[in-house]
């Protein structure tokens, strides 16, 4: 079964984002994909950005974001919204920052990785409740990389996916909805970026992923794979027509992404001819799943 381009209008989505930007870098053109085709697509957004350092030289001094981080990835977040087509909903925490230094600074009081459990995913249950998704998407344990707003988004996540439809978790914020599945985004696989490379390094260009592969490999004594990942592929969307969607969102992150940077060093052809899909691992399905799919909602049509 691939993934429909029919439209779905009862079909709903809702991915788990730590921070405004992490929505257009990690399974964009998926949702974009599903939007065009009619499916209710919904971004939660944990924290406001706030402490999200400038990482667009073009963008240094701009007096908004000096002034004031959270107005402006705001306004960022609307744009990156509009362009790939889905509602957004911010869950109200503060950025809690990526701690730097050893040993490490204490995170900023108040922060969200510093949220009781309870307290962090009391609006996302409600968030669920209300969007009733039948497909939940969100970080794995180490939060695709190990920033604590990244992690605790994956708890919140996973807390709302159990809790939300038990009537005696939560009460007092909204009629109980179980979501049917719940994946894990892997947008940093080894496989995709060494697919990248190598495709890269075939039409003669300068690959920008070959520190990150090294990385990688200095698991194995040999040099010769990557350290098996946490999590395995189960799931691979394919929505090369939306590599530009994806990219423009990004983009639209000013303060964060610098046009010129890592994200956009393979066309989107190339992308579409090397690695044409977005992965994703079902961690947990209440319908029958036949594995590997092609479709977030396979079983739900």
């Amino acid at each position: 079964m691939t993934a429909s381009t029919s439209p779905s209008p009862t079909l709903r989505l809702l991915a788990v984002h730590a921070h405004p930007d992490d929505e257009s870098s990690k399974g964009a053109a998926t949702m974009a994909m599903y939007a065009a085709a009619g499916v209710d697509v919904m971004v939660a957004t944990c924290t406001d950005g706030s402490r999200g350092d400038i990482q667009n030289p073009a963008m240094e001094g701009e007096p908004h974001s000096k002034r004031d981080m959270a107005g402006a990835r705001r306004l960022e977040m609307n744009e990156a919204a509009r362009i790939l087509g889905v509602k957004q909903r911010w869950l109200g925490f503060v950025d809690s920052g990526l701690p730097e230094g050893d040993p490490l600074p204490p995170l900023p009081p108040g922060s969200f990785a510093l949220q009781p459990l309870h307290r962090a995913a009391a609006p996302l249950v409600r968030l669920v409740r209300e969007f009733k998704p039948h497909v939940m998407v969100s970080y794995d344990e180490k939060g695709g990389y190990p920033h604590p707003d990244h992690i605790m988004a994956h708890r919140v996540a996973v807390e709302a996916f159990e809790a939300a439809g038990d009537p005696e978790k939560y009460p007092g914020i909204g009629e109980p909805w179980t979501p049917s599945k719940l994946y894990y985004d892997r947008a940093f696989s080894p496989e995709r970026f060494r697919a990248l490379h190598f495709a890269l390094e075939e039409a003669g260009l300068q690959s920008p992923y070959a520190e990150r592969l090294a990385a990688w490999l200095e698991a194995d004594a040999e040099g010769h794979t990557a350290p098996p990942p946490a999590h395995q592929t189960t799931t691979q969307v394919d929505c090369g027509d939306y590599f530009e969607t994806r990219d423009n969102a990004l983009r639209a992150h000013r303060t964060q992404v610098d046009p010129l940077g890592f994200f956009f060093a393979v066309s989107p052809d190339m992308q579409r001819r090397a690695w044409p899909w977005e992965d994703y691992t079902l961690i947990h399905s209440r319908v029958p799943a036949d594995l590997p799919e092609k479709d977030l909602f396979a079983g739900l049509r």
